[in-house]
């Protein structure tokens, strides 16, 4: 695939509606190899490619970062953590996957319980969103995230330029354009 051709409004679609309960790649595969793009075409190609491929890693890495920025006070790790998940569920497949797998899980204990537990998305965004703000306001450290947040979304940026896109990530990219394809071939 054409790294080049796709904007940046064409990656966060192809993010949005990408499944994000695949498991993240591993760590070895995560820092093997590293180059200095050739050029700024190249280095805006590896940039997307990178990041669509190591998307969850991507995730993990900031939410691990903001999670160490907050060690010494608590009450803003939580509200990073819920900040994080609030935003993750307004990916429709994160959101449901994670809707799924509460009502599994209260289905063991109470399963006319479960049977209610049907609420929309929008429920756990608003929720997830409302506790989070509140959160910030009592632990008074906007500025600390803002600090960690630039330094995740540097060190991710920074990786995702000089990480060499592998044969897998290139396999799996034509794969990804072979199905939307299809995916139109078959609508016809």
């Amino acid at each position: 695939m054409d790294w080049s051709a796709v904007t940046a409004e064409d990656l966060v679609d192809a993010l949005r509606e990408v499944d994000w309960s695949t498991p993240p790649r591993t760590v070895s595969e995560f820092f093997s190899r590293f180059t200095v793009p050739r050029s700024y075409s190249k280095w805006t190609s590896r940039l997307k490619c990178n990041l669509y491929y190591y998307r969850t890693n991507y995730f993990i890495l900031i939410m691990f970062i903001l999670g160490m920025g907050f060690l010494w006070k608590p009450v803003a790790i939580l509200a990073a953590f819920m900040t994080g998940l609030s935003i993750a569920f307004l990916n429709d497949s994160f959101a449901v996957t994670f809707n799924e797998k509460v009502t599994r899980t209260v289905r063991q204990f109470s399963p006319h319980l479960a049977a209610k537990m049907r609420p929309p998305i929008t429920v756990f965004v608003i929720f997830f969103s409302a506790v989070s703000c509140i959160l910030w306001l009592t632990s008074c450290s906007l500025l600390t995230v803002l600090w960690a947040l630039l330094i995740a979304l540097f060190a991710t940026v920074l990786h995702a330029s000089f990480r060499t896109p592998n044969l897998k990530a290139r396999l799996n990219t034509f794969r990804e354009e072979f199905r939307a394809v299809w995916r139109n071939y078959s609508e016809l």
